[in-house]
């Protein structure tokens, strides 16, 4: 039986501007920017959650779930994948980094030069967070929400503390799914299955 190590939540530093700071989203961007050791977002209530860096085995695991989203795009050629350092401003008015994330190519077809180089005004088509062991899980659970109320089609919380799987889809109550091997976001990605074993288990 795998052992589960005892879970020491370490909850965001949250910062509230509103109403003494409107900030835009150039501001954003640029204090990002300035800050890059630290994963910021910012509420749709107008509060900057800064994180800090994740620890080794968070980071192995954000690997290899970006390569094989990549992987799989550069294979299928009808989106564009993005890692952990990507913001996306969200017709809410949060700015949100999930851990890997898709977007169709006729989505990004319409963004400026400058748009694409600063956080994108968006919701990812698809989007997956991966809880690390510091992370509080109805935070996460609520994240998941607000990309699916803001225009996801799919979305994937992946617990290795629990090894489940967590499956967002529009108009319908997710779905737990207990220590699955791989995971599929057909018709979504055709073809596309995450394998989940280096995700549970770390290669180092």
């Amino acid at each position: 039986m795998t052992k589960v190590p005892p879970q020491v939540e370490i909850h965001p530093v949250v910062l509230k501007l509103k109403p003494a700071i409107n900030l835009t989203d150039d501001q954003l961007f640029e204090l990002c920017q300035l800050n890059g050791d630290w994963r910021i977002e910012y509420t749709a209530q107008g509060e900057l959650l800064v994180m800090p860096p994740t620890g080794g085995e968070t980071s192995n695991r954000n690997a290899e779930l970006t390569y094989q989203v990549q992987a799989w795009t550069r294979r299928d050629q009808a989106g564009v994948a993005f890692d952990s350092s990507g913001g996306f401003k969200l017709p809410n008015g949060a700015t949100r980094s999930p851990d890997a994330a898709w977007v169709r190519r006729s989505r990004l077809a319409g963004l400026t030069r400058e748009q694409k180089q600063k956080f994108l005004p968006l919701c990812p088509d698809f989007v997956v967070e991966l809880r690390s062991p510091t992370d509080n899980l109805q935070a996460v659970l609520d994240k998941m929400q607000e990309y699916l109320d803001n225009g996801a089609q799919l979305g994937w919380l992946l617990d290795p503390l629990t090894r489940r799987v967590h499956v967002y889809l529009p108009q319908r109550s997710p779905e737990i799914l207990e220590a699955p091997s791989t995971v599929s976001a057909d018709p979504l990605l055709p073809g596309f299955v995450l394998d989940l074993q280096k995700i549970w288990e770390p290669d180092f």
